[in-house]
């Protein structure tokens, strides 16, 4: 138990933890995103499975530092261009992002006027619903495994304690698990913010098969282009919220006015 008074092994801890939540923000809103296509009976339940998920892969990975390094060696060749398993995993993983991305902006801002009035629930809307709800559970994991990959050799570079890296990874799930349910119900309130995280998740498939050929493009630049984007609709969202309550008090004053004429 002396390594628990060692103050280096708490400071990578922290560290490692503040990395991984970081690096978990494209995955919760993915998962969150996927989530709020479903029932809202089934959200809950497919978010905590969908983390549950990013914790399983990531441990598994970690427990398995040799082959997950291994993949970093050259598979074959492309034009001079040298391809692992990692580069093979991160370009497939992007381009499943970027198709998912871009079909739910589609959704969102083309066909949203598809969606019909709510109806009964028959039999087969449920069996429907559930077929949904592990299609979406699929999604998650084939992404998860994606973000892990990444997350862990991440981990790997900073840390060299195995037990430090798992501690690192169950608190930043559980810190995602909290998170993960405002979150949803933030982007499910704001359809601009939604359009906004779908950007955000292209520029993130964007930058994974970008990756997959060895060219690196800062996640920092990704994130503070996201912030910005977001300071910006936050204030949107204000100033829409202002008009609001300014148009309701000018209504309920005209009515009342024309009450008392």
């Amino acid at each position: 138990m002396d390594f628990l008074l060692d103050p280096n092994i708490w400071i990578a801890f922290a560290m490692l933890t503040a990395l991984e939540i970081v690096l978990g923000i494209d995955n919760i809103i993915f998962i969150s995103i996927l989530v709020g296509r479903l029932p809202p009976h089934l959200r809950d339940k497919a978010r905590r499975l969908g983390l549950g998920f990013a914790m399983v892969s990531r441990l598994a990975l970690l427990f398995t530092l040799s082959w997950v390094m291994g993949l970093t060696a050259d598979l074959f060749t492309v034009l001079g261009q040298g391809i692992s398993g990692r580069d093979l995993v991160l370009l497939f993983g992007g381009l499943f992002l970027l198709y998912k991305a871009s079909h739910e902006i589609f959704v969102e801002v083309e066909a949203h006027e598809q969606d019909g009035p709510p109806v009964t629930e028959t039999a087969e809307m449920k069996a429907a619903g559930q077929r949904l709800f592990w299609a979406i559970i699929g999604q998650i994991a084939i992404i998860d495994i994606v973000f892990s990959l990444d997350s862990v050799i991440t981990a790997v570079g900073m840390v060299d304690q195995i037990g430090v890296m798992v501690a690192a990874v169950v608190t930043s799930v559980g810190v995602m698990l909290v998170a993960a349910k405002p979150i949803g119900d933030f982007v499910d309130r704001h359809p601009s913010v939604k359009v906004l995280a779908l950007a955000f998740l292209v520029m993130v498939g964007m930058a994974l098969t970008a990756e997959a050929f060895d060219q690196e493009i800062p996640k920092g630049y990704i994130y503070a282009a996201m912030c910005f984007s977001l300071a910006v609709e936050a204030l949107n969202i204000r100033a829409r919220s202002k008009r609001q309550a300014l148009a309701k008090s000018e209504s309920v004053s005209h009515s009342h006015s024309k009450e008392l004429s």
